[in-house]
């Protein structure tokens, strides 16, 4: 079939590898104008940008989607079908139904669960214990098409971000081929999706990373796991930020902890959460809510990332430091 492919950063990559690798002729990549980053202010290209170069496609980097000048050039392309991942701009309904398949979407989610934009990070932070990818057809709502196809990929009790972002982008890649090979031969099965079983999955911001040591141990370490590796969660140490990269809940009935924190002569029953309790060569106890979290690996700002042992080496905590919001 002749695509036209939508999307920008490293998730949609290997969807567009896989649609090139499977013999799809992709006449146009779309994706997000290139941004300035770092002191130099260099302009950088998106992660599909960099791959439709390699796979010499031409590339249509739109500021506004939906604008007269960008949906002409659409049209001429005459696409059979236009592929979604992570594109980063909502299309118009003129676009949707342009092509003679229409525009599908390669989802992070077992939908209905899991609309919107961080649906890898969120299924961590709420404890899910499965999530997968989901082909879709696109209509005018927010992630409310027809579903096509779907796969499930369970999550790992390490689980980062990063690491089922990696797992997902790839059971992308396989499910969208088999989704085009089906839809083009007449065979794909359209499933409306339940909007009673929805969740929505909001969009990230640096905020959401602060800790709350009132938060049950549980949560925090979930909440550490999901935003590995961006924002990443975080807590106050003096007057600097201090992430938390990794970390292990411990239950307060742990006995040889709790004892090791009265013998250092704290009162467990009255530390406040955000106190550090306990701390040995290697390890480092913080009361929250509800359990001990044992930080694992840190980064003080300004400081690269370490284990608990490295960080020690260079700078002492005492019992009794208190982390804070």
């Amino acid at each position: 079939m002749k695509v036209i492919y939508m999307g920008t950063p490293d998730f949609a990559v290997g969807p567009l590898e896989a649609i090139i690798a499977a013999g799809h002729q992709v006449t146009l990549v779309v994706t997000q104008p290139d941004k300035q980053k770092g002191r130099g202010k260099e302009m950088q290209f998106t992660p599909v940008k960099e791959c439709a170069i390699k796979h010499n496609i031409p590339v249509f980097q739109p500021v506004k989607i939906k604008e007269p000048e960008a949906v002409k050039t659409l049209e001429e392309y005459e696409a059979d079908i236009f592929v979604v991942a992570a594109f980063g701009q909502l299309l118009s309904e003129e676009i949707l139904y342009m092509p003679k398949y229409g525009s599908v979407n390669i989802h992070a989610s077992l939908l209905p669960k899991y609309r919107g934009a961080a649906p890898i990070q969120w299924v961590i932070i709420d404890g899910e214990t499965k999530t997968g990818v989901t082909i879709m057809q696109m209509d005018k709502g927010l992630d409310t098409g027809d579903m096509l196809m779907k796969e499930e990929v369970f999550i790992d009790k390490e689980e980062t971000g990063e690491t089922l972002h990696d797992k997902l982008a790839e059971t992308g890649a396989g499910l969208i081929v088999k989704a085009l090979e089906k839809i083009e031969a007449g065979t794909i099965e359209r499933t409306p999706q339940n909007n009673e079983e929805t969740c929505y999955a909001k969009m990230l911001s640096k905020s959401l990373g602060q800790i709350n040591w009132q938060e049950d141990a549980i949560k925090i370490e979930r909440l550490i796991r999901g935003l590995n590796s961006w924002p990443s969660a975080y807590t106050k140490y003096g007057n600097k930020t201090l992430k938390i990269w990794k970390a292990q809940v411990l239950s307060d009935q742990s006995q040889d902890v709790i004892r090791k924190i009265k013998d250092s002569g704290m009162d467990f029953e009255t530390i406040k959460p955000g106190t550090v309790c306990y701390v040995s060569k290697e390890e480092i106890y913080v009361k929250t809510g509800k359990n001990l979290l044992n930080i694992v690996e840190l980064q003080l700002e300004g400081k690269k990332r370490m284990t608990v042992k490295e960080f020690l080496l260079g700078r002492q905590i005492e019992a009794g430091t208190v982390f804070s919001a």
